[in-house]
């Protein structure tokens, strides 16, 4: 990756982003706590694998990651700077490729990660993960009984 040239302004306001406890993820746990569900907050769902979920259903399975649309690149919002458009461009993709890799570890652990992008509303983000959530609690107990 090259060289990140930047100016004083630009390097203060990307330190102020935050990467834990976003308004987005507060309203998304709002919602869902609302909604009678219980979770873990900021948890690695496998263990050896050093990559954080926003949300842990534990018992459920599934991961939920609030992806912001310009470090993940969403398909609707994504913008590619004009300032040091290779290095962003590459760190964007590569912010991708994690994301696709930590999906399919999940998966292959018999999680199930579920993406939220910042410019989903929180009620429909979480309507979308409580259905995943009840689902999921559902063939837990349907193969408790029959096993």
């Amino acid at each position: 990756m090259r060289a990140l040239e930047t100016t004083p302004e630009t390097s203060a306001r990307m330190s102020r982003q935050s990467s834990h406890d976003t308004g987005v993820e507060k309203a998304l746990r709002s919602a869902l706590h609302r909604a009678g569900l219980r979770y873990r907050v900021h948890r690695r769902p496998l263990k050896g694998v050093r990559r954080e979920a926003d949300i842990v259903f534990g018992p459920a399975k599934v991961a939920v990651f609030v992806d912001g649309c310009f470090w993940h690149g969403c398909p609707e919002h994504a913008t590619w700077p004009k300032r040091n458009s290779q290095f962003w461009r590459e760190k964007i993709e590569k912010n991708r490729a994690r994301d696709a890799d930590t999906d399919a570890r999940l998966r292959e652990a018999g999680w199930l990660a579920v993406r939220v992008w910042e410019h989903e509303t929180a009620a429909e983000a979480a309507a979308r993960v409580a259905t995943v959530v009840a689902e999921r609690q559902a063939l837990s107990r349907v193969r408790k009984r029959a096993g």
